[in-house]
């Protein structure tokens, strides 16, 4: 008695097709369909950055020997005076 019966399902549709048209439920649809993606999207988004967090150090620096980072100053003073 008190339950909703797939007549009255049916004849709610039917009014509201009529009222708003296919085209205003079908946009209305599509928007509906976008924002939940989106909002799907950001609460993901919030996740990752910490996990990311976790893995991932300040800064990732290679290890070199004394003779490559003399190397690499010698380079650098060159090309400095190369540019005055």
């Amino acid at each position: 008695m008190g339950g909703i019966s797939i007549w009255q399902l049916l004849i709610i549709a039917v009014i509201v097709v009529l009222l708003f048209g296919t085209n205003k439920l079908r946009t209305l649809g599509s928007d509906l369909g976008a924002s939940i993606k989106g909002f799907k999207k950001a609460m993901n988004d919030e996740e990752k950055p910490e996990q990311a967090e976790k893995t991932s150090h300040d800064a990732d620096f290679e290890t070199k020997s004394l003779a490559e980072k003399s190397t690499v100053v010698q380079s650098e003073k060159s090309e400095s005076k190369n540019k005055e």
